[in-house]
C-alpha cells in the first residue's frame, strides 16, 4: 500500500465518522455513538472554527428551516474535558446558531469522543465538503490538511470529490498580499480574478484596476500577463580558456609587471596589455626593442595595448 493510499483511507476514516458509514456494524457503533438532544447553552462553538463568516443570508434561510421542522441532522459535538454536560462543536456551528436564533431550547447531538487534532481535521473536512466556504476559507482548509495532518493535495482531491488542479489554484490565493485577499473576502474580486493576479509585479494595483473598470478574468490575465516581470536574459559564462594560453599569460604579466591577455581567433588572436600610465607604457616599448624585438614601426604593428 502506498503512502497516499494508507493517507487516503485515514482521511476517509474521518469522513466515516462524521457522516456515518452504513457499512459498519451498527451494534458496534452504538457503543462510540451517542445521540440525544442537549440544552442549547450547553453547547460552545469551537475555537480553532475553520469557517471566519457566516452569511446572514443563508443563515436566516436555515432559521426559517429549522423553526418549520427543527433541526434535522445533528451536530456533532465532544465532551469538555471533565466538565459534566459540556459539548463543545466538532461540525455544525451554523445549525447551532440558526438554532440559537430559531429559540430552541434543545437541540440533537451525537456525541464522539475526540481528540483534539481529530477533532480538527472533522471540522475542516466537513467545511469544505459541506458548507459554502469563502475561497480563502476554502484555501485555508486545504493549506491546514496538507500542513497539519500531512495530506498530500492528490490523497484530498480523491477523499474530497475535487480536482488537484483546483486544490493547488486554492492555496496559490494565500500568497497574494493581504489587501488583495480582503477585496475577496468583501466579494469586490473573484477567485478567478485573484488566480490571474499571482505573480503579477504589483498585484494590489491591479485589482484596484480590475475592480475599477469591471474587468472579466480573461481580460485580468492578459492584464496580468503584462504586469510580470521579465526576466533578465541569462548571461552566458565565459568558455574556459586553454591552459597553455593561460600559462602563457601568467609568464607574461609576471615579465612585464603588468595584466595581460590572450584571445584566440580562428585565424589569429590578440595580445592585450593593460597600462596605468605612459611610462609603463614606454617602459614595454623599451624592454621589447632591446630585446630585439621588432624594429620602430613596432608600435604600429601592436593590435590592442
Amino acid at each position: 500500500m502506498t503512502e497516499d493510499d494508507s493517507q487516503r483511507r485515514h482521511l476517509g476514516r474521518g469522513l466515516a465518522a462524521l457522516f456515518g458509514d452504513e457499512s459498519e456494524d451498527y451494534a458496534n457503533l452504538d457503543k462510540v455513538r451517542l445521540s440525544k438532544s442537549v440544552p442549547i447553552d450547553h453547547i460552545q462553538p469551537n475555537l480553532h472554527q475553520p469557517r471566519r463568516h457566516f452569511d446572514d443570508e443563508s443563515l436566516s434561510d436555515l432559521v426559517a428551516s429549522i423553526r418549520q421542522q427543527g433541526v434535522i441532522q445533528p451536530i456533532v459535538v465532544r465532551r469538555v474535558g471533565d466538565t459534566p454536560n459540556a459539548y463543545e462543536i466538532v461540525a455544525g456551528e451554523r445549525r447551532w446558531r440558526a438554532a440559537q436564533r430559531a429559540r430552541l431550547h434543545e437541540v440533537p447531538v451525537t456525541v464522539k469522543e475526540l481528540s483534539d487534532m481529530e477533532a480538527l481535521e472533522i471540522a475542516l473536512v466537513e467545511n469544505i465538503h459541506r458548507e459554502d466556504l469563502s475561497p480563502l476559507e476554502e484555501a485555508d482548509g486545504y493549506r491546514r490538511l496538507m500542513e497539519e495532518f500531512g495530506h498530500t493535495q492528490e490523497v484530498l482531491a480523491k477523499a474530497l470529490g475535487k480536482s488537484r488542479s483546483h486544490i493547488a489554484n486554492m492555496t496559490r490565493l494565500l500568497t497574494l498580499p493581504d489587501e488583495v485577499k480582503r477585496m475577496i473576502e468583501d466579494g469586490s474580486l473573484s477567485a478567478g480574478h485573484a488566480r490571474a493576479l499571482i505573480g503579477a509585479a504589483d498585484p494590489v494595483a491591479l485589482a484596484k484596476l480590475v475592480v475599477r473598470k469591471g474587468l472579466n478574468v480573461r481580460q485580468t490575465e492578459k492584464l496580468a500577463q503584462a504586469d510580470k516581470p521579465v526576466a533578465a536574459p541569462a548571461r552566458r559564462a565565459p568558455a574556459a580558456k586553454d591552459p597553455n594560453t593561460a600559462a602563457l599569460e601568467n609568464d607574461l604579466s609576471t615579465l612585464l609587471g603588468m595584466s595581460v591577455e590572450i584571445k584566440q581567433k580562428r585565424d589569429g588572436g590578440t595580445l592585450s596589455i593593460r597600462y596605468e600610465n605612459l611610462e609603463q607604457l614606454d617602459d614595454v616599448l623599451q624592454r621589447l626593442t632591446q630585446s630585439g624585438g621588432p624594429g620602430p614601426d613596432f608600435e604600429e604593428e601592436i593590435v590592442e595595448i
